[in-house]
């Protein structure tokens, strides 16, 4: 076999449309990316935190949310984190062969975070970010814990997001989606070694 074959790398990519009487958002992503984004959703401070994660995970990312942002921001919130669990589900396949979890540990700053995943097929949340405004720019940040919660039920993944201490709002959440993309980045990255391999005891996941 040619050494050129024998070191390409499988791409993942999804695609998806999701559309309801809330919202209207279309997604692609490419596990293998370059940190290339393209995101709208109608809340810049929320665009602002999706190109991070799409830049520090080193995925390709693109998302277009239309939503009922007259009556709040919820519906577009909840919706983007259920789609982007829904294209890492659709991209990562049968998931032989992955890292499966991750952690990361970020300083922003005055900011400490941490963030730990594991891609294991069972939904669960653990999020404290220890925010006590209401609004970071012109995101409301009680709805972040609820992306996050879209995000697990769809990718079928727990996720454990702590800020440990800090002063600035804006660091918290950001580094949350630093340490987040940082360790999503380690969880779907394949182990060579293990290829035809499901990452669990249970041969199932």
């Amino acid at each position: 076999m040619p050494k050129a074959a024998r070191n390409k790398v499988k791409t993942r990519t999804a695609k998806i449309t999701r559309n309801t009487k809330e919202t209207r958002i279309t997604g692609e992503l490419k596990i293998e990316g370059r940190g290339r984004y393209e995101i709208s959703t109608g809340i810049r401070f929320f665009d602002h935190m999706l190109e991070l994660f799409t830049k520090h995970g080193g995925f390709d990312l693109k998302i277009d949310a239309k939503g009922d942002l007259d009556v709040d921001q919820h519906h577009t919130v909840e919706d983007v984190g259920i789609l982007i669990g829904q294209l890492f589900s659709q991209a990562l396949g049968d998931r032989k062969g992955i890292n499966r979890a991750g952690y990361f540990v970020l300083p922003m700053d005055e900011t400490l975070a941490v963030v730990a995943v594991d891609l294991g097929g069972r939904p669960a949340l653990v999020y404290k970010d220890r925010v006590k405004v209401r609004l970071v720019g012109d995101l409301q940040v009680e709805l972040v814990e609820d992306f996050f919660a879209g995000f697990v039920h769809h990718a079928a993944a727990n996720l454990h997001a702590q800020v440990m201490y800090g002063r600035s709002s804006h660091h918290k959440i950001e580094a949350i989606f630093k340490c987040w993309a940082r360790a999503m980045r380690y969880a779907c990255s394949t182990d060579a070694r293990l290829k035809d391999q499901l990452p669990s005891t249970k041969g199932l996941l």
